[in-house]
């Protein structure tokens, strides 16, 4: 074992757009010394799936590895790192590309392979995860995004339990990844469709296919650490406003908590309002938890993200990450802590004006506000069947 040898660089390459995420795979193969892994889960129903290795030159080699535990995904984690990790100890290549199987999110992979730093190796054979590309046609991105078809229905379901559906996946899929590469359709992209992408995910790098940027663009470096935090529900970094090309993004910010019931039968109107909406709210019965809003393809989940910051004791706060502490300074109000209203929402001709007014009604009236938190907590709790655990 070479041990002056250094680690090997990977890059993950996520994407719904099977033509897109080929097309980038393969300008990045372009490159010398580039290998490419894939495993293609939709066989997984059978039993196995089907792993590939490929370089400039052609393909590598190819195996089976069996379904693990009914999951196509927990197939792909067991037989991936090892297949890097025998990579590294080559010393053949200089970069590993992951190419994931159409339905498979980045974040779940790019923890795993950033968690491979085993003891039993040493360093020199520890990968190096150094970028996540989710690769785009922008011209799929609206109608990817209001396909509400669990993935079960399109043959894309990575496990049986799988409850996804296209829209949500591609969503996270998208807002996860720091660089967009933004292969080519069978149409050229209009401003609309290049506006919504901006729009969805502003701080991402986005990188035209064939503009010789790719390479040095996915290879950057990556903070796995410093996704997931984005990625937390306590401080998304949410889009901002905007407006072009006819895409609008409302951003909506208040201090006032929601009543559970009105805000439950506004829930269909709310959902159906935008392409995509995100961000985090306050019940007024629920006054302690923070709750997480993801709403695509005409299908919300809510969920619960543990407690507001200003619910927890002073002795806690040291527990709690850095960038949580600032985006809840962010939101501090004297008297409700870092309780509050964020939610965006971005679509091509959004109704601003009648989602502002629906969003303002759901909350509570100044006599209700006034009647204060000891009241609010009576309430009906319209919400409970949502956040009861599942059988």
């Amino acid at each position: 074992m070479n041990t002056d040898r250094p680690r090997l660089p990977v890059v993950l390459v996520a994407g719904l757009h099977e033509q897109a995420r080929k097309a980038v795979v393969d300008e990045l193969l372009d490159a010398p010394g580039v290998v490419a892994l894939h495993h293609d889960l939709s066989s997984a129903w059978g039993g196995t799936v089907l792993a590939s290795t490929r370089d400039r030159t052609g393909t590598v080699e190819t195996h089976e590895t069996p379904l693990v535990n009914d999951c196509a995904c927990c197939a792909l984690r067991e037989d991936l790192v090892p297949q890097l990790l025998r990579l590294a100890d080559g010393g053949e290549y200089r970069l590993a590309v992951v190419e994931l199987w159409d339905s498979v999110e980045p974040q779940t992979m790019a923890e795993v392979i950033a968690g491979t730093q085993l003891e039993e190796r040493h360093s020199a054979e520890v990968l190096d995860l150094r970028g996540v590309v989710t690769a785009i046609d922008p011209q799929l991105v609206l109608p990817y995004l209001s396909c509400g078809d669990d993935l079960a229905e399109q043959q894309l379901a990575a496990a049986r339990t799988d409850r996804r559906t296209v829209a949500d996946t591609f969503a996270r899929q998208l807002e996860y990844a720091p660089v967009l590469a933004l292969a080519p359709g069978d149409e050229e992209p209009g401003p609309v469709d290049l506006a919504l992408l901006a729009q969805l995910h502003p701080t991402a790098r986005k990188v035209a296919y064939g503009s010789g940027l790719l390479l040095p663009t996915a290879t950057a470096g990556f903070d796995v650490r410093a996704a997931a935090e984005r990625q937390h529900p306590a401080c998304a970094l949410l889009p901002q406003e905007a407006d072009e090309h006819g895409v609008a993004t409302l951003v909506w910010h208040r201090t006032r908590p929601f009543h559970p019931a009105r805000l439950y039968a506004a829930l269909e109107d709310l959902t159906c309002a935008a392409a995509r909406s995100r961000g985090r709210f306050w019940l007024a019965d629920r006054p302690d938890t923070l709750l997480w809003w993801e709403a695509a393809g005409g299908a919300l989940c809510v969920e619960e993200a543990g407690p507001w910051l200003a619910a927890l004791p002073d002795a806690a706060w040291d527990l709690v990450p850095a960038t949580r502490r600032v985006a809840a300074a962010l939101d501090w109000h004297p008297e409700h802590g870092d309780r509050a209203q964020h939610l965006t929402f971005t679509a091509p001709g959004l109704d601003r004006d009648g989602l502002l007014e629906l969003l303002e009604s759901c909350l509570l009236t100044d006599a209700e506000y006034a009647a204060g938190p000891d009241a609010w907590r009576c309430f009906p709790h319209a919400f409970d069947d949502l956040f009861a655990p599942t059988a």
